[in-house]
């Protein structure tokens, strides 16, 4: 990547918007799909358990310089993990004063948990600081313990649950959506009517992460089976043709939003700029941590917060390849008719040992058949004569 020539020909990146600070790097989960955990890259290891009060405090630090030199009107702040409520609510209660008070401009506030420590301790702090929360379920008991289990081997449904219900309760303002991956041993319908029991304001279907060198479960690269595209479409099908829609759904709403000539807002689909960082426990500054599913140090940048500001990094190839658009994608891609909708997918399902990251996404068969099946949908109901 020529990072240098792409500037003298006018490429500028775009600043950083979501800042995902990892608080803790343990989890009480052992979900046997984690990409923190089960993938290749193992650096968890060698992790502080906790983020360090200095770490944390330079990190925002380096945020607030960031919005002040870019004079950014909001930024977002994500509190993730490993499980950030690990972190202590004492923790929490401290992280979100420091952004708080030091960042110059509008800060949303949100958290990404696996639920098991919504507890009645917990969820105050969370109220007072306005941070929003979205949970990790993957449906009914069956299916959610399937994979999302406790070391031990115990499901962890039934305490996720309870977690769920004091969050859409009493505080059901702090409750931003739920997170699912996508088990396509799993009733899709049913799966999405038993995410809709708390009433969720969105949800997010996930595709697995997996590569052309390790493929995810299921998927056949050398196959013509869709089972992810199938899947998906299913629970489409059974939420576009609701008559009353009973929540958002984000990868849907972001293929939609694309096929009419909208922006994409996911780095999971589309060609917008991906403007998020992470930094993790010990102040080391990554890109996105899923790339932990392509190989070991896949996200690694060489910069820290203690010694680099966030203009230093996008400057790095990795940063400058997710924010370049259709000049980052492979010969394959540029020759699709969906190009501009896929975008060939989220960055690190493009990843083959020997190539990188230059390829279509190894659910490129899936992608192509839900984002023809939208359309189809759509140009259908465009095409009805007004009543």
């Amino acid at each position: 990547m020529d990072v240098a020539a792409l500037t003298a020909f006018g490429w500028r990146p775009v600043p950083f918007r979501e800042f995902i600070l990892k608080i803790s790097s343990r989890c009480n989960l052992a979900c046997d799909y984690c990409y923190v955990y089960e993938a290749a890259d193992q650096s968890w290891r060698s992790q502080p358990k906790r983020m360090p009060a200095e770490v944390l405090r330079g990190a925002v630090a380096r945020i607030a310089r960031h919005a002040e030199t870019h004079r950014l009107k909001e930024i977002e702040v994500v509190l993730h993990g490993g499980e950030p409520l690990l972190a202590g609510v004492d923790y929490i209660d401290f992280a979100a004063r420091e952004i708080r008070a030091a960042i110059p401009c509008a800060v949303r506030i949100g958290m990404v948990t696996n639920g098991v420590l919504l507890t009645d301790r917990a969820l105050p702090v969370l109220d007072a600081h306005d941070i929003g929360v979205s949970v990790s379920v993957d449906g009914d008991r069956e299916g959610h313990d399937r994979h999302r289990r406790y070391a031990d081997g115990r499901g962890s449904h039934a305490v996720v649950a309870r977690g769920l219900d004091r969050l859409a309760g009493r505080y059901r303002h702090l409750y931003r959506g739920v997170l699912c991956t996508v088990d396509t041993a799993n009733d899709p319908v049913a799966v999405y009517e038993d995410l809709l029991r708390t009433g969720p304001p969105k949800i997010n279907f996930l595709l697995p992460h997996g590569t052309w060198s390790a493929p995810p479960p299921g998927r056949d690269p050398g196959s013509d089976d869709t089972p992810y595209a199938d899947w998906l479409i299913d629970v489409f099908d059974r939420w576009y043709g609701s008559p009353a829609r009973e929540t958002g759904i984000r990868f849907f709403e972001e293929i939609m939003h694309l096929i009419l000539g909208g922006q994409s807002r996911s780095e999971s689909i589309g060609l917008s700029p991906v403007a998020l960082v992470v930094v993790d426990t010990d102040g080391t500054i990554q890109q996105v941590d899923t790339l932990k599913s392509s190989f070991s140090g896949a996200p690694r940048t060489g910069f820290t917060v203690t010694g680099h500001d966030f203009d230093e990094v996008l400057g790095h190839p990795g940063i400058v390849a997710r924010q370049i658009g259709r000049s980052a994608l492979c010969v394959e891609c540029l020759a699709c008719p969906v190009r501009d909708i896929c975008g060939a997918g989220h960055y690190p399902h493009r990843y083959r040992a020997g190539r990188g990251f230059h390829n279509p996404s190894v659910y490129c068969r899936d992608l192509m058949k839900i984002i023809d099946h939208i359309g189809g949908r759509m140009r259908a109901d465009l095409s009805r004569p007004a009543r």
